[in-house]
């Protein structure tokens, strides 16, 4: 009996079984995947199962994140407390782990990882860390102490006793985003180009129909940067008019093409983008290629939009503002033109409404046309009750 096999995508001397996902995100979640088994690899085997959990229940990028912190609390047991007579966080044993308090960890978030120093080999690196980061660590090592405890690993749940990190409230004045007369200035820059240097019109000229295609579809569909770059030829279907992103938690999703992204991503790939036969085979359904025939990588993305709202916003190329600013200006000029907030949110993949709602409530000039429409004063027609001027002669 002849059985045939799987279909397979390869790369180089990997090879992917079947899958709706494209090479290139395959080859990018088996990277991560490699990075998480290699820290695992450095830590104590009693987290096996902890591991199996975190590989179940979080996002593959939310996984590593996590992992990455739990080791370098270990590695500051290690190197900087009397706690553990282990020579590395692999060593640790389970005798050991059930002596560590919630002050234990305090101490580390708040004393340690506000400042430290991380040794090169020919240089020092000082590191410090904001609350935000800090809660980041905080959830960590919650997430872990909590099953230590839910698996009789640790006799109490010390994460009742971890100090609480004060996060700033998210206030829609604080949102930074480009308003509408911007959002033509950008426009119009990628199209003329008229107020970059010579030598910045030199790299323009080759790459502006890209540029436009990338501005485009930041500010129509408020798209990550992670889901702008990973798009390929593969992903448009333009005789059906949409293309398909894989948005966080790896959720495939089709996105309608309009008639302003439809132009600019065909005329990109028809007047600059290179022939697909000239790039290596990585790089070959790529949508979006640098000027070394490469896919274009995020810190290159966030460059290229800090380079351009720079000019529009006339200030220096590291002040300008990132991919997720514009996502912000989706955001705003699409509820400013009247679209619902559950529709915004739907585009945007805003898990939670409230979100959205940060963006409904960011209006230039609210307060001023508020007032402005309410005026007490400047039409009245009373007379000062002092005047010695009398009703009747």
């Amino acid at each position: 009996m002849n059985s045939k096999k799987p279909s397979s995508k390869s790369n180089g001397n990997l090879t992917f079984e079947k899958s709706n996902k494209p090479q290139n995100l395959l080859l990018q979640e088996h990277e991560i995947i490699e990075r998480c088994k290699s820290i695992e690899s450095q830590l104590p085997y009693f987290l096996d199962d902890f591991f199996l959990y975190l590989k179940s229940s979080v996002a593959l990028t939310t996984r590593q994140a996590y992992l990455e912190d739990i080791l370098f609390f270990f590695q500051y047991l290690v190197q900087h407390t009397q706690k553990v007579s282990a020579d590395s966080p692999s060593e640790i044993s389970t005798d050991e782990i059930k002596l560590i308090t919630a002050k234990d960890v305090n101490r580390f978030i708040g004393d340690y990882c506000t400042h430290y120093i991380v040794e090169k080999e020919t240089s020092q690196k000082i590191v410090e860390n904001q609350n935000r980061s800090l809660s980041r660590k905080k959830s960590s090592l919650s997430v872990l102490f909590k099953f230590l405890y839910r698996e009789e690993l640790m006799d109490k749940n010390i994460t009742d006793g971890f100090n609480p990190i004060k996060l700033p409230k998210p206030q829609p004045d604080a949102i930074k985003r480009l308003d509408i007369p911007e959002v033509q200035e950008l426009l119009k820059l990628v199209e003329f180009g008229h107020l970059f240097t010579k030598k910045e019109r030199t790299y323009w000229e080759k790459t502006k129909f890209r540029d436009k295609a990338i501005i485009v579809l930041f500010i129509t569909y408020g798209l990550r940067i992670s889901e702008l770059q990973q798009l390929n030829l593969s992903s448009f279907n333009f005789s059906r008019g949409e293309f398909r992103i894989f948005r966080k938690r790896g959720k495939e999703v089709e996105m309608p093409l309009n008639q302003s992204a439809r132009q600019v991503i065909e005329e990109y790939i028809n007047l600059e983008r290179p022939n697909s036969m000239e790039l290596e085979k990585v790089h070959e359904d790529a949508l979006f290629i640098s000027l070394q025939n490469r896919r274009m990588t995020i810190k290159s993305i966030r460059n290229l939009i800090k380079k351009y709202t720079a000019h529009v916003l006339k200030t220096d190329s590291r002040k300008g503002y990132s991919p997720h600013k514009l996502r912000a200006t989706a955001a705003t000029s699409l509820i400013a033109k009247g679209f619902s907030i559950y529709d915004v949110q739907n585009l945007l993949d805003h898990d939670n409404i409230t979100t959205t709602q940060l963006y409904a409530a960011h209006k230039k000039d609210v307060k001023r046309g508020i007032v402005s429409n309410f005026e007490w004063t400047a039409t009245s027609d009373s007379k000062d009750p002092n005047s010695s001027e009398s009703d009747e002669e």
